[in-house]
């Protein structure tokens, strides 16, 4: 039997989320709107739900608002059956059902980040410890000290030790045999980077090598690698070496091919840096194909170096990246429609309701607040006495009528310079939340059991 999905919304969406619904299709469920008796969904309260709401014979979830604020464990013990929040849109309630009527699952995936830390010799171990905490943090796996040419690296062991306490995993990545030995003396997890001469090195301590050609571009000097690291039964990875755009780059992806040809079960690491750091592209696109050869290759480690403040959220983009390609892959998907975060500057749905739904909505306002949307024609704004659309932010002043209200024209210029910043760039707008830039920007740390405080503009009124 499908299970009966049960939807709460308020008087004002109503209709579009049933229509929504309708448009879907066949599905895998069954459903049911639930009116719960507000104007504005996202206003409905724990104690509004508890005492209007009656279960249909056989519901097995409900699907709240996004921005509904309340205790959703609390209302499924209450219920009996299982409470989860949906998207903060209507229009994004598609994706987030997925194909089987349930969000998608990002909590897994089967890829090893190596975050580098390029100027580890130059820090104090303090310092290490800090930047070590903010990459795991953002997804990192591992804590890559890089070691850097001709320059003294004396706290070494020390880092390593300390990184170790702290329970980090550790490489130590460096083209010096002295600093590699005393990397693996000190208890580092793995060695960046080892060819066939220098693996002996990996022979005396249990640490795990990352193997290159020994001649750049040679595979078979990696293969003689190989077999020498599995005569010896020690576990290793293997990098054939991505190299940057115009410097042998594609190439260098044949190069992984035929490595992943030859050598089927052997773990490859791929290092992304020389694409994301060496190339002007918003790196979470470079990121995200990256990822996907990655994943087609079964390379499930990645070296990931920020030094370009352009790559400042690449831990964070290789993070989502490799969820992501992981639930899309086991869907046997492309890799569309499980999160955006990797859509920093546009987005696939920029608008929330179409012109039509606006104008639909603007007719049953009867208040005098201002109601700020975006729709393929512009920026709208209304409220009981009105409605306007222009494309430019300036040209709707004039008519809003808050010249004497100080407060108002504040709240009402921001929002509509953002509403036209996310109009020209095919961006998601929602009045009085922050535009969407996906990993690139953190979002705000929000706390969905308990209502919004109070606008700006609110506050002013209830101060006076």
């Amino acid at each position: 039997m499908a299970e009966r999905l049960v939807f709460l919304t308020g008087h004002l969406a109503r209709a579009r989320l049933e229509r929504m619904l309708a448009g879907l299709g066949k599905t895998t469920f069954a459903w049911e709107v639930f009116d719960i008796g507000v104007k504005v969904a996202a206003l409905m309260t724990e104690e509004i739900i508890l005492r209007r709401l009656t279960l249909p014979e056989g519901a097995g979830r409900v699907i709240l608002p996004g921005r509904f604020r309340g205790d959703v464990e609390r209302l499924s013990a209450h219920f009996g059956i299982p409470f989860v929040r949906g998207p903060d849109e209507i229009a994004d309630l598609p994706a987030f059902l997925g194909r089987s009527g349930k969000p998608p699952d990002l909590s897994r995936h089967d890829m090893r980040i190596f975050a580098e830390i390029v100027d580890a010799p130059s820090l104090s171990i303090d310092a290490l410890v800090a930047r070590a905490r903010t990459l795991a943090a953002a997804g990192a796996d591992v804590i890559d000290l890089g070691c850097l040419p001709e320059t003294p690296f004396p706290q070494l062991a020390e880092a390593v030790r300390t990184l170790k306490a702290e329970g980090h995993s550790v490489s130590v990545d460096s083209a010096n045999a002295e600093e590699l030995q005393v990397g693996a003396g000190a208890g580092a997890d793995f060695l960046l980077s080892l060819d066939e001469n220098t693996l002996p090195l990996a022979l005396e301590h249990q640490v795990t090598p990352v193997l290159i050609p020994s001649v750049p571009g040679d595979l078979d000097s990696l293969g003689r690698a190989i077999a020498s690291a599995q005569k010896a039964g020690i576990s290793f990875i293997a990098d054939p070496v991505l190299d940057p755009i115009h410097f042998g780059f594609a190439q260098s992806l044949g190069r992984f091919i035929e490595a992943r040809r030859r050598w089927p079960q052997v773990e490859l690491l791929m290092g992304t840096g020389n694409l994301t750091e060496l190339t002007d592209a918003d790196s979470s696109g470079v990121t995200a194909v990256l990822a996907g050869i990655c994943s087609e290759l079964d390379i499930r480690n990645v070296l990931v170096v920020h030094v370009s403040p352009h790559t400042v959220r690449t831990v964070e983009e290789h993070d989502l990246a490799r969820r992501i390609l992981f639930a899309a892959k086991n869907d046997g998907a492309l890799p569309r429609g499980y999160h955006p975060g990797l859509l920093q500057l546009h987005d696939r749905k920029p608008y929330a309701a179409t012109k039509e739904d606006i104008a639909a909505l603007a007719a049953a306002v009867r208040d005098a607040n201002f109601r700020i949307m975006t729709a393929d024609d512009g920026i709208h704004v209304f409220n009981g006495k009105g409605h306007a659309v222009a494309q430019d932010a300036f040209a709707l002043f004039q008519g809003l009528g808050v010249e004497t209200d100080g407060a108002h024209a504040f709240y009402l210029g921001a929002e509509l310079m953002k509403a036209e910043i996310a109009w020209r760039l095919r961006k998601r707008y929602a009045q009085d939340e922050p535009l969407s830039w996906g990993v690139a920007v953190p979002g705000p740390e929000t706390d969905r059991t308990r209502l919004a405080e109070a606008g700006h503009t609110l506050r002013k009124k209830k101060e006076q």
